[in-house]
């Protein structure tokens, strides 16, 4: 699953227009690598978020093409 979908999905970012200009400004990281919006991630990758003075770590548990609001924080585990 493409990065951007994932984050909206999970809801670690609330939109996916702003999670792909996060991943085009460069504060998308996955494993410790800059990526574009395009990047696969999967079970186990690191995604780690810069907004604003906030950084976010967390680990990829499950990837789901959809979830309800209640289930989408069992997609990852923050570090």
């Amino acid at each position: 699953m493409r990065i951007d979908k994932f984050l909206k999905v999970s809801r670690l970012i609330k939109r996916r227009t702003i999670a792909n200009e996060a991943c085009d400004a460069g504060r998308v990281m996955i494993n410790g690598k800059v990526v574009k919006a395009s990047a696969e991630v999967k079970v186990g990758d690191v995604i780690e978020i810069a907004l604003g003075n906030a950084n976010v770590k967390a680990e990829v548990t499950a990837i789901m093409d959809t979830t309800k609001k209640e289930n989408a924080s069992e997609m990852f585990r923050y570090l």
